[in-house]
């Protein structure tokens, strides 16, 4: 059985890891600057972005080792909607989305010492309209700068704004985790005992 490291911080991913029964060390890297070149499409700068993560691993993926990296990015009108970094970049993000429709999409690199496989799972979400006390509410009491658009679907604001949603919930939280649970099982580290 394969070792599993997973590089990330995000207690989302952290959890919906766990909850499929998956033993995982986490390790992260930091200084990784999240840039893309121009002219790629949503679905690429999320692989791109996954890929990055797992190049700063290069040289420590050992025979035993299966290496997860992942990115999540939320796109609107053509752009990307990272973390933001302030309140006032928060807001703004969270103003944009309010009352329309955007695509979250979390991209995966799978990496073992001799194989790489990426891929990516793309959410349409409708957002109901925001009024400016409520996103200042979500702002001042979830502080949403570790998060990509500026929210997190379980939290308060996802249970009063996502109106619906195409595609995997879990995608929205940040790991698609059917999706990479179906990858995993070639790579020998799925156990039903």
């Amino acid at each position: 059985m394969k070792k599993i490291i997973l590089a990330s911080q995000s207690p989302r991913r952290h959890q919906l890891m766990r909850e499929i029964g998956l033993e995982f060390e986490v390790v992260t890297k930091d200084g990784i600057e999240e840039i893309f070149p121009q002219g790629l499409n949503k679905e690429e700068i999320a692989e791109f972005l996954a890929n990055l993560k797992a190049k700063a691993f290069k040289n420590e993926i050992d025979k035993n080792t299966v290496l997860i990296t992942a990115d999540t990015i939320v796109w609107r009108k053509g752009k990307v909607l990272g973390k933001p970094k302030n309140s006032e970049e928060a807001f703004q993000m969270l103003s944009d989305l309010s009352g329309k429709k955007h695509w979250v999409i979390t991209g995966v690199c799978i990496q073992t010492l001799d194989t790489k496989k990426k891929f990516h799972s793309k959410t349409k979400v409708k957002f109901a309209h925001l009024s400016k006390e409520e996103i200042n509410h979500y702002i001042s009491h979830y502080q949403p700068f570790d998060k990509a658009g500026a929210y997190g679907i379980q939290e308060w604001i996802g249970h009063i704004a996502v109106e619906r949603i195409e595609g995997s919930y879990f995608n929205v939280m940040g790991l698609p985790i059917q999706k990479l649970y179906q990858k995993l099982k070639k790579f020998d580290v799925i156990s039903l005992k």
